[in-house]
């Protein structure tokens, strides 16, 4: 629904800003969105955290994550959308088509040839970046309320 979809911006927007700290020190921020969403172990905001920001912010929603760190994990919650809306996630290849790497985010908004994504790991900060629509995997739309303990 859009009112979930207004959810996930809203959350994600509050984190605008949120940025790695380069060498031996590490943002205790990034390093929360691991620990909140299970990943314990995770130590360093070099850790590629874009799945974690997403999964940490449809937590926080209170809709369905894929709990996962790679972001073509995404392709699997929610359900397909042609169509894109704001607060829909976006998944993206990286390298290559059939490569396992991937980039997820937030689709705000797109041009003839690009999409806006608002997203965790975008030049190691939280902030809105544009991609290429020929990198596009999916749109999902997350449908799924998680009512959290």
């Amino acid at each position: 629904t859009m009112e979930n979809n207004s959810k996930i911006l809203l959350v994600a927007l509050k984190e605008y800003g949120t940025t790695e700290i380069k060498g031996t020190s590490h943002n205790p921020r990034i390093l929360q969105y691991f620990q909140e969403i299970g990943h314990k172990w995770v130590t360093t905001d070099e850790t590629a955290w874009c799945s974690a920001f997403m999964n940490w912010v449809a937590e926080e929603a209170g809709l369905e994550s894929t709990g996962k760190l790679n972001a073509r994990s995404w392709l699997t919650v929610g359900e397909k959308v042609q169509d894109p809306e704001p607060g829909d996630v976006v998944v993206f290849w990286r390298e290559s088509r059939e490569s396992w790497k991937g980039h997820v985010g937030i689709f705000v908004r797109e041009t003839d040839t690009h999409i806006f994504c608002l997203g965790g790991n975008q030049g190691n900060r939280v902030c809105i970046s544009t991609y290429p629509k020929h990198r596009v995997l999916g749109y999902r739309r997350l449908t799924t309320e998680i009512v959290r303990p």
